[in-house]
């Protein structure tokens, strides 16, 4: 899953948000460095990314993607679920996205000293084109995707990656809508 669904799946406070964004930052065992709300939203991350990897749901929208471009799927297919979290919003939450959003935005200002180095330099990048939000429009998605791709040392291998998502939206879609109240449904199981 990409930052919005960890977000959304994270509990609602400030501590939980951030460490469910630190969860692509913070590598090895938790061993108590950081607070224990954050520790507990980057164990949640680990599991959710555990049980999506390994999900036979997302696997078939991993395999949408065309050959030439499957070293990406992952990539792809987490960005597109994003997208349709964001579209699909108020099916999920009762506070609206942009609202939820400048949330997030704000609380990552109030607790930039403790962001992990990359996070801290993303963090003005997210706020600034308000990624969040922009998720629900599919051009959007393709943008950013591109944007990754630039840092790739073999060459962007995502450029036209949004007309990949295009062309292969409705599976992907309902890949989503199977799949994403599985995840919902395995986070609030007890541990």
């Amino acid at each position: 899953m990409n930052f919005l669904a960890h977000l959304y799946l994270a509990a609602d406070d400030d501590e939980a948000l951030l460490g469910s964004l630190m969860g692509d930052f913070v590598k090895g065992p938790l061993r108590g460095e950081h607070a224990p709300g954050i520790e507990r939203a980057l164990a949640l991350h680990r599991r959710v990314d555990a049980f999506t990897d390994a999900h036979a749901v997302v696997a078939r929208s991993r395999a949408r993607i065309p050959p030439q471009r499957r070293r990406y799927a992952g990539i792809m297919v987490d960005m597109f679920y994003d997208h349709c979290l964001a579209r699909d919003w108020p099916r999920y939450a009762a506070l609206p996205l942009d609202q939820f959003a400048q949330r997030v935005y704000r609380m990552l200002e109030v607790h930039d000293s403790r962001l992990p180095a990359g996070l801290q330099q993303m963090a003005p990048f997210m706020r600034r084109h308000d990624w969040l939000s922009s998720y629900r429009e599919l051009q959007y998605v393709a943008r950013a995707l591109e944007r990754m791709g630039e840092r790739l040392r073999r060459g962007n291998g995502l450029l036209g990656a949004g007309e990949d998502l295009a062309a292969h939206y409705a599976g992907l879609d309902g890949d989503f809508d199977e799949f994403f109240p599985q995840l919902i449904e395995f986070v609030h199981r007890p541990t």
